[in-house]
């Protein structure tokens, strides 16, 4: 039987799953932390890949592709060599670039499906052109970060050599989804006018694009979401909100979308389809945080979040402690509102930390509707997930049945199954049966309460 391998390189931590190629039957998996801090050598990455590779590797491995967090600029000299710190989406400094951008390019919602912010990649170049001309001066290639380690794995150190795929490339904010071709005419605007950028060739999603060491092909590899999305088997119409280090809800769509507003990522898919996207910096660590504060662990912060009613007696908080992206603040903070003497309490404070987390998910939803998308179903997935208190919150707040796929590591699994796809032409995997979960109260005055407070930030 043949073997695949998925990788999920996040912003947290290294994920690989073994997989039957012709079943989806998990046969062995392992992982590896990554450092924290919102710039990272990509070595440490590479470090953490090979660790989790060499834990699984008494299994002989046919295919492997990768699947990784998405904007992040690795930036390369005309030998390969990593010239400074790769800055990752989570990183704010190039904002004032993004939005510069945005006004050179008025169109660019048009030409590449989104808006930009500090996120994109585009916007983090422009940042080095100004302000680091020496590492501009060694400039010769710019790489996403799953770009450059499945480059790495193919051994390779020819910049000329590197390959990604068009979910991934469409995160960078010089590319166009549907033409599925580079923007030349943004990035050089981006550089304020460097020529000659060598930049991943696009490889088809059910494709190789490299060999490692080992004669082992090397699939195209997707953006996070899009790996989940393709390891969830989601379908057009699916609305998918996964709860993180950040918040995500995307959507498998037809068509592409060009929200004037920013809100929306016109994002591509790992199958030849769309995903619009929005995203918010602040999701699980904000329950960490507030558990943290508590003197409690994450089960007992949720149980208390379930102890306290609908509202949290009137508490509110706004969960933006490392700025935010939807909407576009990358400079506002976190705060409560409503507080008094009787609903200052551990239980309420814990209430108010998943609903202000779910407030901005639905926040992110409606802009997504604004486009036109109408959900058939949606899933809940994400480290958050299997918090019953997060579920029946987020029923209750989205007011609609919640469905509850199987516990998987879907970025990964999503990577696995293309790497089955390219290598078989096929990868019709059966996740399981998914749990339903209905709404239990009326939460839609809170709801309405929290979307007009984020729509006054």
């Amino acid at each position: 039987m043949p073997l695949v391998a998925g990788v999920d390189s996040s912003t947290q931590s290294v994920k690989v799953v073994v997989r039957d190629a012709d079943s989806g039957e998990l046969v062995a998996q392992s992982s590896a932390p990554h450092p924290d801090g919102t710039e990272v050598d990509p070595h440490a990455w590479e470090s953490a890949l090979d660790d989790a590779l060499s834990k699984v590797s008494d299994k002989k491995i046919d295919a492997i592709s990768i699947a990784g967090q998405q904007h992040g600029m690795v930036a390369l000299d005309k030998d390969g060599s990593v010239i400074r710190k790769a800055l990752l989406w989570n990183d704010t400094r190039s904002a004032k670039e993004a939005e510069d951008l945005n006004q050179e390019v008025p169109d660019i919602h048009i030409r590449t499906g989104s808006k930009l912010v500090a996120s994109f990649t585009a916007s983090k170049v422009r940042w080095l052109v100004d302000n680091e001309k020496s590492n501009v001066e060694k400039l010769a290639a710019v790489a996403l970060p799953h770009d450059w380690l499945s480059w790495r794995l193919s051994g390779s150190t020819n910049i000329e050599e590197l390959f990604t795929d068009r979910s991934d490339a469409s995160g960078t904010g010089y590319f166009n989804p549907v033409s599925n071709d580079y923007d030349l005419e943004i990035l050089e605007l981006a550089t304020r006018g460097k020529k000659d950028l060598v930049l991943p060739r696009i490889v088809k999603h059910n494709e190789f694009g490299g060999k490692t060491n080992f004669g082992i092909p090397i699939a195209a590899g997707a953006g996070d979401n899009a790996g989940a999305a393709l390891g969830l088997g989601a379908r057009v119409g699916d609305l998918i909100i996964s709860l993180g280090t950040s918040g995500t809800a995307f959507a498998v769509s037809k068509t592409p979308t060009k929200d004037p507003k920013g809100e929306i990522a016109g994002f591509a898919d790992a199958t030849g389809n769309y995903l619009p996207l929005a995203c918010t910096l602040n999701a699980a660590k904000i329950f960490a945080s507030v558990a943290k504060l508590l003197k409690v662990n994450l089960e007992e912060f949720a149980s208390l979040a379930l102890k306290a009613e609908s509202g949290a007696n009137g508490l509110r908080l706004l969960p933006h402690f490392d700025g935010e992206r939807t909407p576009n603040r990358p400079d506002i903070r976190g705060s409560f509102s409503g507080i008094t003497h009787e609903n200052f309490s551990p239980e309420n404070l814990s209430r108010a930390a998943i609903e202000g987390v779910v407030a901005g998910m639905v926040f992110a939803v409606e802009a997504l509707k604004r486009e036109g998308f109408k959900a058939s179903r949606i899933l809940l997935i994400g480290g958050a997930a299997k918090s019953e208190a997060v579920q029946e919150i987020a029923a209750a707040m989205f007011n609609s049945e919640i469905q509850l796929p199987p516990p998987g590591e879907y970025v990964a699994d999503g990577a696995a199954r293309q790497a089955a796809w390219a290598l078989t032409g096929s990868a019709d995997w059966n996740i399981g049966v998914m749990k339903s979960i209905e709404p239990k109260v009326d939460a839609s005055e809170v709801t309405a309460d929290y979307l007009e407070l984020i729509a006054k930030l």
